[in-house]
């Protein structure tokens, strides 16, 4: 009989055998599919975009937050890595696809890109969320309590999404320019204020129903008192290439949406006299402080509020 001791020995060994054999084993054995496991995880390459026209969801996700965008887009056939991005805004109709259609015979002209986000009801429901950036929970009550945070405001959609078109289409340009006419003229403008270090090297903002003036002792949104604007750098802001632009026929005092109160009726009667007095604000404001001005008024001849012949002008202004 062998003494317990040996027993358990000859057990031990017996063990230590089956897992070297099952080691060895798996060691020559590929992995699955033959693959690198960071492979598996990496997301597969964006699909260059085809000239034409089209549309591509863009999904904007930052710290929690998300919203989906429907980007309506037109490359011309001859688009290159180097060919110039225009962002077009839409007005309060949330028409991305017609805006962009508006400017398809321009881009084809001057070899531009177009890309039309469109700010759809659903995501961006009302003017707060869209021609006030969601920088405040009620624009028109701005406080520090109800300030969202910045990776929330609708402004700060626009870069993540300029980076975004550049994979897509291999482009290899810094900076982009934007046009916006009506709601849209209202989103660029003050995304111009909430975003002094955006990307965008030249914008028309078009037929605004109205403005926030770079005014200390006017409210937001009407002017800069009670927000973040207070203190900006109006040297940074006027030194940028805007345009102010509005039909020559648009001044309809009762044109559908047009806002009406106090504030809003101090700008002017309609949106021809906004647009006028606005740039004349910034332009005397600007000779009083000393500071450059780099923007331009353009008043687009037979134009009502219609976006047709203003989207034309602004293609001019910025390729031409």
């Amino acid at each position: 009989m062998k003494h317990p001791q040996n027993l358990r020995l000859c057990v031990l060994i017996l063990v230590l055998l089956s897992i070297l054999s099952c080691s060895s084993n798996e060691a020559s054995e590929p992995p699955v599919d033959n693959q690198d496991p960071d492979e598996v995880t990496d997301p597969l390459p964006l699909e260059p975009l085809d000239p034409g026209a089209g549309v591509f969801n863009f999904a904007y996700s930052q710290q929690g937050f998300s919203k989906s965008v429907d980007v309506y887009y037109f490359l011309p056939e001859t688009y290159t890595a180097s060919s110039p991005i225009l962002f077009v805004f839409h007005g309060a109709g949330r028409n991305a696809d017609e805006y962009r259609d508006a400017m398809v015979s321009k881009a084809q002209q001057f070899g531009f890109m177009i890309f039309a986000p469109e700010f759809s009801i659903s995501e961006f429901p009302n003017g707060d969320a869209y021609n006030l950036g969601n920088v405040y929970v009620d624009g028109d009550n701005p406080s520090a309590q109800t300030l969202n945070p910045e990776h929330t405001w609708s402004y700060s959609i626009i870069d993540p999404l300029f980076d975004h078109i550049k994979t897509l289409t291999n482009n290899e340009t810094d900076t982009y320019n934007a046009f916006g006419h009506s709601a849209g003229g209202q989103f660029l403008h003050r995304f111009l204020m909430f975003k002094p270090n955006s990307r965008v090297h030249k914008a028309v903002a078009s037929a605004s129903g109205w403005y926030t003036f770079p005014d200390e002792t006017i409210p937001f949104p009407y002017g800069y008192d009670q927000s973040i604007l207070i203190g900006s750098n109006l040297e940074e802001l006027f030194t940028k290439q805007l345009v102010i632009q509005v039909g020559d026929d648009d001044d309809d005092p009762n044109s559908a949406g047009l806002r009406h109160n106090d504030y809003a009726d101090a700008q002017g009667l309609n949106r021809k006299q906004r647009a006028l007095n606005f740039f004349q604000f910034c332009s005397n404001l600007t000779s009083q402080a000393g500071l450059g001005f780099n923007w331009q008024l353009e008043l687009v001849p037979n134009a009502t509020h219609d976006f047709i012949l203003p989207s034309e002008h602004a293609a001019n202004l910025l390729y031409n």
